[in-house]
């Protein structure tokens, strides 16, 4: 009986697609409603809780001062990391960062170094000396598909919500100034759009977990402001044609327009109320 379970919902996902809906009600293009809260972690430097449907992601941003690399003596450093615990789904377990953890937190990193979002060497205070480093903590608390986007708005709100404190260099130790602080120079803003093929001809964009585990081949599209192409994500799959991947690209570009005026629209908000 267990085996026919897939295959009733196949039918149920088909017969929905076919009519051009789906089955929480939304056109196959359309994205799930999504809300926006920043500044929600009083402790950390930045911070922003994201909800796109269901799936739910909060992101701490903590800054803390380090040397530079060798490498890059004029650069400081970002380092995200996603996690998905037990709490958030009963697909994932206790323990070491599970694949899709691991594949999550490349991709952030993959958008953060491909859209420039912030040039590292703002970062630097004082070449081959000391410079910022900013850990970008993802906590997905509760998931139901499309991870991914939830990461990446979650990830520029908290970082337009960081604030750093004025550091100065007299003698060998650095001075901290918290009464003196100031934001982050945005450079970029980054969106993600996430698509996913079903019976290898019809795209859904946004996928709640259900339609993610009928999938037969998954596409994420990271656009900015200026219509730049950031990062085009696609983990193996079935092949898309020009004409789709076009499609996709179309609808991300709207979509970061969207998330940008969000954004703008919560930090305005946020801003005011102080």
């Amino acid at each position: 009986m267990s085996n026919d379970v897939p295959l009733v919902t196949h039918f149920i996902f088909s017969s929905h697609q076919k009519e051009n809906c789906r089955p929480d009600g939304r056109e196959l293009s359309e994205f799930r409603t999504t809300t926006l809260n920043i500044g929600s972690i009083s402790t950390a430097d930045g911070s922003a809780l994201v909800k796109v449907g269901n799936t739910t992601v909060i992101c701490g941003i903590k800054a803390e001062l380090t040397n530079p690399t060798v490498e890059a003596p004029g650069k400081g450093y970002i380092v995200p990391n996603v996690d998905l615990p037990p709490l958030c789904s009963s697909r994932f377990r206790p323990g070491p960062p599970s694949e899709q953890a691991q594949a999550a937190s490349q991709f952030v990193a993959d958008v953060i170094e491909s859209s420039e979002v912030i040039q590292t060497e703002d970062l630097c205070i004082e070449r081959g000396k000391l410079c910022w480093v900013l850990y970008c903590d993802l906590m997905c608390l509760d998931y139901d598909g499309n991870l991914l986007d939830a990461c990446t708005i979650a990830l520029l709100a908290a970082l337009k919500n960081t604030k750093l404190p004025e550091v100065t260099i007299s003698t060998e130790t650095p001075e901290v100034n918290l009464a003196k602080t100031r934001g982050l120079h945005i450079h970029k803003h980054p969106v993600s759009a996430s698509f996913c093929v079903f019976d290898d001809s019809i795209l859904i964009v946004d996928p709640t977990a259900e339609e993610e585990s009928l999938k037969t081949a998954q596409l994420t599209v990271v656009t900015d402001e200026e219509d730049r192409l950031c990062t085009v994500h696609k983990p193996g799959g079935t092949s898309l044609s020009g004409e789709k991947l076009q499609e996709c690209i179309s609808r991300a570009t709207a979509r970061q327009r969207e998330i940008q005026k969000l954004i703008d629209k919560v930090t305005r908000s946020v801003k005011t109320a102080q």
